[in-house]
């Protein structure tokens, strides 16, 4: 079973920026495609964006292009989420997600494994 462990998550001002950080258990996280979720209250869980096992695939939900970038270290086993320019309305909390294999298929993103969660509150 693997363990997604998620960190960086907080509050802050509109404009302001965070780093989300996931890092996976299972030794043999580089095959996976990871991605971040959101939910927020009331809300269904949305994806926001996705990267394939070596980086060199990338989605972004319209929402968050220009100001949200993923990125992945192999060899430190993490994957990040640099949040930029952040607003009221992406308020939430963000998921890190894992699904098996190496093809690149962005959606839909059925994951095989979550982390627990991490808020993100944008005050106004």
């Amino acid at each position: 079973q693997v363990q997604l462990v998620e960190s960086g998550g907080g509050l802050v001002q509109a404009g302001g920026s965070l780093r989300l950080s996931c890092a996976p258990s299972e030794r043999t996280f580089k095959i996976y495609t990871l991605g971040w979720f959101r939910q927020a209250p009331g809300q269904e869980r949305d994806l926001v964006t996705s990267i394939n096992w070596s980086g060199s695939n990338t989605y972004y939900a319209d929402s968050v292009k220009g100001r949200f970038i993923i990125s992945r270290d192999n060899a430190k086993n993490t994957v990040y989420l640099q949040m930029n320019s952040l607003k009221p309305e992406d308020t939430a909390v963000y998921y890190c997600a894992a699904r098996r294999g190496t093809g690149w298929s962005p959606m839909p993103f059925s994951a095989d494994y979550w982390g627990q969660g991490t808020q993100v509150t944008v005050s106004s």
